[in-house]
């Protein structure tokens, strides 16, 4: 199981590495329906006629987008009718779904340690900072391994 977890977010970040530099793009405040619309020339009633709606309804798609509430349909109907292929997805804000689980498992393994360490003090048996650092970079090897639940906590 651990192995086949393993292979899987392999074959995810392969698959996505087309998308790389992806997460630097940031979405135009009028939305891209609206500022390719723009770019183009093309005004409101040339694309509703495409799309075979009236202009207020181009208009109407275009906030819907900006205001986040425009749905997948629709964006693929808009991409098609401007000959645009519309791709929607999730990137990992830092390079790759495996660089995430780390960062993960390493929080998580700290926060473990730390309050290990915490209850050891009160017990007199207080660790010092090079074990403390082997032991959080040991359990954060096995979370990675195991990926518990836990690490999306």
């Amino acid at each position: 199981m651990r192995n086949q977890k393993k292979l899987i977010v392999q074959q995810l970040d392969e698959k996505l590495r087309p998308f790389k530099g992806s997460e630097k793009v940031y979405l135009p405040v009028k939305g891209w329906i609206h500022t390719i619309r723009n770019s183009f020339g093309m005004t409101l009633e040339q694309l509703g006629k495409k799309i075979g709606i009236t202009r207020q309804g181009v208009h109407y798609i275009e906030e819907s987008e900006a205001a986040g509430s425009i749905s997948i349909k629709t964006m693929l109907e808009v991409g098609n009718a401007m000959d645009l292929k519309f791709v929607y997805g999730f990137v990992p804000k830092d390079s790759s779904f495996q660089q995430l689980i780390d960062k993960k498992a390493a929080t998580l393994a700290r926060k473990i340690v730390q309050r290990t360490h915490q209850n050891m003090i009160l017990e007199g048996q207080e660790n010092n900072d090079k074990q403390i650092q082997l032991a959080i970079k040991e359990l954060t090897e096995e979370l990675k391994r195991e990926m518990p639940k836990a690490l999306w906590d």
